[in-house]
Formats: C-alpha cells, structure tokens, sequence
C-alpha cells in the first residue's frame, strides 16, 4: 500500500467512523502505530484532520474529503463510465459539466477522442469546475466557458449567484452531471445545496441530461436534490448496478448504459 493510498483510507476511516484512534487505525491497514502517528502529524499539517491524544477528528462541522483524495476511488469503474459518456456526445456540441471525480474523467475522455482533435471549435465545454476548466484549455480546439462565482475548495466547484447568472444565459446540448446520489423516487442529488443549485441550473438549460455515477451512488438519497429523475434522460454507470433498481430507472424513463 502506498503512502497516498493509506491516507485515502485513513480518511476514509475518518469520515466512516467520525474518529480515529491510532492502535486500531494501524491494525485496519496492517501498518505499525508509528507509521499511523506520522501520517496523522501529515494530514493534519494539510489540515484535512484534527489531531488529538491518540487519534484524529475530522477537520471542521462540515467534513468532505477533497477531490484530490477521492479521485482513486472506483478508478476502473470511473474510466469505464466516462469513456462510455464521451462518446456519447457529438463534435461540436455544447456540453456542460459539473465538478467531480467522474466528470472530470469524463473531460479527460473527451479530450484524448482523436475526432475532436481539431475543429473551430471540435466542442465548447461549459463548467462551473475549475480543475476541468484548467485540464481542457490548453486543447485550443475546445472553447471553454467558465461560469464565475464563490470557489469551494473540496471540489474545485464554482458556485453561488454569479455562476447562476452565467448558467442562466446559455444553452447547453448534453449536461453531463455527476452526482453523490441517485435515487428512482428521489432523483439525482449532492452533499450541498450550492452545488445542488448551479447543476440544477444547468440541467434546466440541456437539451439532454447525463448522469454519470458508479453504482454505489444508486438507490441512495443526500441532502440537496439536483433533479427529478424525470429530468434524466440517460444513466451511465458499471455492470454491479442491482436489476431492481436498474427496473426501477428504466421505469422511470432513463435510459441505462452499464459498462
């Protein structure tokens, strides 16, 4: 296992059990206790954790791991799924895409495709995110448009009245919108309200809404609804999606791509 590795499940272990104490923190990923004490001394310097008297709390009222520490998370799954998203869209569409580790693999999917490699331009790309903003503009063959607005540090997403503002006068082909839940009955939802917003703004201006997500998000519920799954029109997630639920979306008119 390697350092970054073990932070991730470290902070993992955090979030799951809202505390860690550093004996049992060592015996869960097979490392010695002062290997557990210097990661801990490390992480909190990054002020991702609280140390305290033989463990660590999370950081804050508020705890999210930050995008860079969940990016390796369901990594194969997450290919599979933005590479089937990808070639989803046509060249020269508007596409838009919301903050997260699956859409900007998606971003990355889209830029390696060898027929958008050129045009004028190949697509325009509309985020409120800036890692995707930052990855895509040096492709001079992508126009990118990105909103303004209030940044939040966890994913990089912009959002608030300005990106609102921005969202509000566009009009967008694909909105490919990655999500921390999607539920048959509840819809597609996220931790936080602000962002909760801005994607569902951009949803309403899409002539056609993408969901990408890996099958853990499905059939489960958080805080701030994005859209109804009416609003949907298809759902790309991998091969362990339940045939249940599976039945239940495609009930409800979405279109399942399982890869």
């Amino acid at each position: 296992m390697t350092r970054t590795e073990r932070w991730q499940r470290l902070l993992d272990l955090l979030v799951e059990r809202d505390g860690l104490e550093v004996e049992p923190a060592a015996a869960a990923l097979g490392v010695s206790a002062a290997t557990i004490r210097r990661d801990l001394d490390q992480l909190a310097e990054q002020q991702l954790l609280v140390r305290t008297r033989g463990g660590a709390v999370p950081h804050g009222v508020s705890y999210e791991l930050p995008l860079r520490y969940r990016t390796s998370r369901r990594a194969a799954e997450k290919r599979r799924i933005s590479e089937a998203v990808a070639a989803l869209i046509t060249p020269g569409e508007v596409v838009g895409l919301t903050g997260g580790t699956t859409t900007t693999e998606v971003a990355r999917a889209l830029a390696a495709r060898p027929d958008l490699a050129a045009g004028s331009p190949a697509l325009t790309v509309v985020t409120n995110a800036l890692n995707i903003a930052g990855e895509l503009v040096i492709r001079p063959q992508f126009k990118i448009v990105l909103t303004g607005g209030v940044a939040r540090p966890q994913s990089y997403e912009l959002t608030g009245p300005l990106a609102q503002q921005t969202l509000g006068q566009l009009t967008v082909d694909t909105a490919v919108v990655g999500v921390d839940a999607f539920d048959p009955a509840d819809g597609a939802a996220t931790r936080h309200e602000d962002e909760a917003a801005v994607n569902s703004l951009l949803c309403s201006r899409a002539r056609r809404v993408v969901v990408a997500a890996d099958s853990t998000k499905l059939g489960v519920r958080a805080f701030a609804r994005i859209c109804p799954t009416t609003a949907v029109h298809t759902l790309v997630t991998d091969t362990a999606l339940t045939p249940p639920l599976a039945a239940a979306f495609e009930g409800a008119g979405v279109e399942l791509i399982r890869v």
